[in-house]
């Protein structure tokens, strides 16, 4: 009896491996695929920003290219490209989706999956190329018409806040003074915060009825030297926009 109990537990023992194995297959063969990232980028077309300044040009020239490395990554990964100005959400003029798949190296041979890795960074290097050499142009473009006599960064939060209606996250890129100067509304070219408790208050009074932006994460990129006063790299227009953004939940606010 002793025998026949031992050989029973035997048995459960074997099948209850088993299953325990099929369980750690199956977790295998359903792993969920790698989420799209989805960037915004707002290049600032006002008389503020000269794309053909040595210092300006060789920065963005930068963070451009660092920025299509960081996004670009998979077939999905999207860019979109709006200008600031006098109309900054009706002002999209580029939209950039990646073609370059990385594919399933699950039940590839130790060569062909290093020629699975070699022709899929051949690939994305040069589609990264191919797009950083597209928002450089657009950036380089001069802005003629009569729109570059105002910048309505705040005309951006729509725009996130629509992008964030079908996207889970938005890495959303300023590439601009972010020196807000709108006709009847605030002009910091003519009146700046005069203290970061100022620019804090006037922050909140201009949140006004915006949707929340939760999910956004925000990177502000200034065209200002490391050598620029106060005067002209103001940290109470900094002190405004990292209030404004943080009041209607964008996290984290980075500026470089």
């Amino acid at each position: 009896m002793v025998h026949s109990l031992f050989h029973t537990m035997k048995k459960a023992i074997f099948f209850l491996s088993l299953a325990l194995l099929g369980c750690d297959d199956s977790k295998e063969e359903t792993s969920a695929p790698a989420v799209n990232t989805y960037s915004l980028v707002f290049i600032d077309k006002t008389q503020s920003v000269n794309p053909n300044d040595p210092f300006v040009k060789a920065k963005y020239s930068a963070a451009l290219q660092m920025l299509v490395e960081d996004n670009i990554k998979n077939a999905g990964d999207q860019i979109d490209l709006y200008y600031i100005h006098e109309n900054t959400s009706k002002a999209k003029v580029l939209s950039i989706i990646s073609r370059t798949e990385k594919e399933d190296q699950t039940n590839m041979s130790p060569t062909d999956k290093e020629a699975s890795d070699n022709a899929y960074h051949l690939s994305i290097k040069k589609e990264r190329q191919i797009i950083t050499q597209a928002l450089m142009q657009k950036f380089l473009e001069t802005n003629t018409s009569s729109s570059n006599a105002e910048t309505h960064v705040t005309g951006s939060v729509p725009v996130i806040s629509e992008a964030l209606k079908s996207k889970p996250s938005v890495q959303v890129y300023y590439f601009s003074d972010m020196v807000e100067s709108k006709k009847g509304g605030r002009d910091f070219h003519i009146k700046p915060p005069a203290s970061a408790n100022e620019a804090v208050v006037w922050a909140r009074e201009d949140m006004g009825d915006y949707e929340p932006i939760g999910g956004a994460k925000i990177h502000i990129i200034l065209p200002f030297s490391p050598n620029s006063s106060s005067k002209i790299n103001n940290p109470n227009v900094s002190a405004y926009w990292k209030r404004f953004f943080d009041e209607l939940g964008a996290n984290p606010i980075k500026e470089e």
